[in-house]
């Protein structure tokens, strides 16, 4: 290959870094944007020595929905350890909630369930 080839290569080379100018000054910071998503709640483990007592009598009964509280879903009381020694266990009454709206969802209830170790785990209602 002759020169004028070679010379004709680097000449956008050339051009390209022409305008390229180094100083030792720091970088002006950069912009970033961070999508932040609605974390959901947080719920400690509850995770009780014994099984919950039946519920009371009152948890059958579920009350009419408000007035004028549009759609709404029954959520079912249920017993929470306190690990207290004179009252170890704490009815939470049901309660209507709405669900969410972007989407069709079901209330799947929240249980106590007995683990391997014999101990009793409470896994919390969520919307399915």
């Amino acid at each position: 290959m002759s020169r004028k080839y070679y010379a004709l290569l680097a000449l956008p080379v050339a051009l390209a870094l022409g305008g390229c100018v180094t100083t030792n000054e720091p970088a002006p910071p950069r912009s970033s944007t961070v999508i932040m998503t609605q974390p959901a709640p947080q719920q400690r483990a509850m995770v009780a020595p014994a099984a919950p007592p039946p519920p009371p009598p009152q948890a059958a009964l579920v009350p009419p929905p408000p007035q004028g509280s549009g759609n709404v879903v029954w959520q079912p009381g249920h017993w929470t350890y306190t690990g207290s020694p004179n009252q170890p266990w704490s009815w939470v009454d049901g309660r209507y909630v709405t669900p969410p709206s972007s989407q069709q969802a079901t209330w799947i209830p929240g249980q106590w369930v007995r683990d391997t170790s014999g101990s009793w785990m409470w896994n919390a209602g969520h919307w399915q």
